[in-house]
């Protein structure tokens, strides 16, 4: 059995661009950006690594793809694919290239017109202690 699913979270790096094929299908290319940290055992200072995905959208996810601009926090799920081509500047030099290949895109941001309001009260959890099962049991 084999399972080729890339899912990624991140921002876009750039607003999503539009291209379309010598036959005519559309497609929109996304610039993910994904981060990890962690800290250094000789300096004890956390360190980061942005790792930048190619992806592509095609049909209907192409569409709503389009719309999106830079910032935008996503979760995308899709299947890797490589592709090889020959560089202008280099003609010998053979270029591979990873993109991921799109099937799902969710949007993480609220929307810009969402109001935060506090939670009442009334809705807070509280903690009730459970004295038939020992001195540390509560239950919220």
């Amino acid at each position: 059995m084999y399972d080729n699913t890339v899912r990624l979270i991140g921002f876009l790096g750039k607003d999503a661009e539009v291209k379309t094929t010598k036959s005519g299908n559309e497609y929109t290319i996304l610039s993910l950006a994904t981060q990890a940290s962690w800290k250094d055992k000789k300096s004890t200072e956390y360190v980061n690594r942005t790792e930048w995905h190619r992806m592509i959208a095609w049909g209907n996810l192409s569409t709503f793809a389009a719309t999106l601009k830079k910032g935008t926090h996503l979760s995308t799920e899709g299947e890797l694919r490589y592709r090889q081509f020959n560089d202008k500047k280099h003609k010998k030099l053979k270029v591979r290239l990873a993109e991921v290949h799109l099937s799902k895109i969710g949007k993480l941001d609220l929307p810009r017109n969402a109001i935060r309001t506090p939670r009442h009260p009334s809705c807070r959890p509280t903690a009730k202690r459970l004295p038939s099962r020992g001195p540390l049991s509560f239950i919220f």
